[in-house]
């Protein structure tokens, strides 16, 4: 069996969910900030990404972080291009973890329009695919968001992301398809109307034996989009957690059948550079406990 078949058969069967650690850009400094590192740390992007890196080798090398309860892990471009104890970040992840590997690969969010925030373009895109791919990298993620529930808006969103989607299955890679709802949508139960019909409607223009996976934000209505987690065109539905405490995004969870986690900042909730290796391990063993066990609903 290839090591493509066998990620692809702990993604459709194993249990656990998918741990979110690409954060980016304007999202690094935040990310860093609740780590406990402030901004007169760093001087420069590559010192604030070296910096934002070994908080993740701290994370993935934890003995707390381990294949048993963790599904994937979605890595920034600039994780993917560093090591972790000399091995490149997505080997070591399924060597040394049996974490299946995913890329993040948007370039952030366009104004918003009609309600909703495409994605911007991703210049060289099959570069990067063909690259993940040599790495050993599974799958991708791109992200989009709904502001309103705006029909014309979501239809956009869901297009645009189905099109990159295809575009990332022609290269042997499986995409997470993360069109995100904010969780301050003031028709945010509406939004998901809309955006379940497009979505299923979606699905009718894959081929035969392609796959997609979804990143979607937690519903108002328990198990809402338990058509998508039953769809035949699709691997695995994992939830954001959106800004919802850790507490708040597992309680949520808990009442969304066969949809698995892919929190970042509840998964890192209580994590801070000043800690001991005991107490660090320790807190990140408590929030993969309790992330495990909402998704093993």
């Amino acid at each position: 069996m290839s090591i493509f078949d066998d990620q692809l058969n702990k993604i459709r069967s194993g249990g656990g969910f998918i741990a979110a650690l690409d954060q980016s850009g304007g999202s690094t400094p935040k990310a860093l900030r609740q780590y406990g590192i402030s901004e007169d740390a760093w001087s420069g992007d590559d010192e604030m990404f070296d910096l934002v890196h070994e908080m993740r080798a701290r994370i993935i090398t934890s003995p707390a972080f381990d294949g048993d309860r963790i599904l994937g892990a979605i890595l920034f471009e600039g994780t993917m291009d560093r090591e972790i104890e000399g091995t490149p970040t997505a080997e070591y992840l399924w060597r040394e973890k049996r974490v299946v590997p995913f890329l993040k690969v948007d370039k952030g969010l366009a104004d918003v329009a009609n309600g909703v925030q495409l994605m911007k373009p991703i210049p060289g895109l099959d570069g990067v695919l063909k690259r993940a791919k040599a790495k050993g990298v599974f799958g991708t993620k791109m992200r989009s968001v709904v502001k309103q529930a705006d029909a014309v808006g979501i239809a956009a969103i869901v297009r645009q992301q189905f099109e990159i989607g295809k575009q990332i299955l022609g290269q042997d890679l499986v995409p997470i398809l993360e069109p995100e709802i904010d969780i301050n949508c003031p028709d945010k139960a509406e939004a998901e109307e809309l955006l379940r019909k497009e979505l299923l409607a979606g699905f009718d223009g894959l081929g035969p034996e392609q796959r997609v996976m979804l990143k979607l934000t937690l519903p108002e209505e328990a198990d809402f989009y338990r058509p998508c987690v039953q769809h035949p065109k699709v691997l695995k539905v994992v939830a954001l957690s959106g800004g919802y405490t850790r507490d708040e995004a597992n309680a949520r969870l808990e009442r969304n059948h066969g949809v698995v986690a892919s929190f970042s900042r509840a998964l890192v909730e209580g994590l801070v550079a000043q800690q001991s290796d005991e107490e660090f391990n320790r807190e990140l063993a408590g929030s993969i406990s309790s992330i495990y066990a909402a998704s093993m609903t």
